[in-house]
């Protein structure tokens, strides 16, 4: 078999890295439990990956290379789907979910007469969120919730703009959350996401399924998949843009 070359090879490696790690922890008569927190922990466990993320968002003079190394992907096309939030009208609303570190906010204006509610589960990523808009000085138009993306505490038709950017992958049913994006979605409304789209880059497959054991990663989808959700949803004129391991899709929810 031919052996992976370029970013292919550094990702192959990385993933084969954790999975020898995984794999080793087991054969020693632990559970991946045992691990340190913030390698296994889960999203509430405030893991290294999440901080690492934010880390090359905020840096990406590095990120970007770091992406297109490990990923295949141009991370400028996160700070694009990120953009729209600084475009829109005084009055608008703003879903953003997971919130993580604060991207959808790089765009965002103190002048803007809008309403952005941050969501996710992990409070530390909340935390993270707040301090994101302190330091862009936009933190009277950000309100942080927690909650589950698959149940989230907001009425029909409550938003203008939903944002999930590189969070559908770390859901445990991706499909619940497009449904409820959607259903908070206000006809006419736009859904912009980013998303790991599984099977798209097959030396991701060991990272894949060490990020699943260790609760970090969802089931993920293909692109077949979230258009049917996203249709299912009433969500149409959707375009998707693949780069690499990453899709970015935008969508409009249907008006009556």
């Amino acid at each position: 078999m031919a052996r992976p070359r370029g970013p292919a090879r550094l990702v192959s490696a990385v993933g084969g890295a954790l999975g020898s790690a995984y794999v080793g922890a087991r054969a020693a008569g632990g559970q991946v439990a045992r691990l340190p927190g913030r390698v296994t922990g889960g999203w509430e466990g405030d893991p290294l990956w999440g901080a690492f993320y934010d880390w090359t968002v905020e840096h990406p003079g590095v990120g970007g290379p770091l992406w297109r190394l490990g990923l295949g992907t141009d991370q400028q096309l996160l700070f694009t789907a990120a953009e729209e939030v600084g475009h829109l009208p005084d009055g608008a609303r703003v879903l953003d979910v997971p919130c993580g570190g604060g991207v959808a906010l790089r765009s965002l204006r103190a002048d803007q007469q809008v309403e952005v509610v941050a969501v996710d589960i992990a409070e530390v990523m909340l935390e993270r969120t707040r301090r994101a808009a302190h330091d862009r000085k936009v933190d009277h138009l950000v309100t942080t919730v927690a909650a589950d993306v698959a149940d989230l505490p907001f009425d029909d038709a409550s938003f203008d703009l939903v944002v999930s950017l590189m969070g559908l992958h770390c859901f445990p049913d991706p499909a619940a959350a497009v449904a409820e994006l959607a259903r908070v979605l206000r006809p006419g409304g736009v859904l912009s996401a980013s998303l790991l789209l599984r099977g798209t880059v097959p030396a991701l497959s060991p990272a894949w399924q060490v990020g699943r054991a260790s609760g970090l990663l969802g089931p993920g989808c293909s692109s077949v998949e979230l258009r049917s959700w996203l249709a299912r949803g009433d969500v149409q004129d959707v375009t998707l843009q693949v780069s690499g391991a990453v899709a970015y899709v935008r969508g409009v929810r249907r008006r009556p």
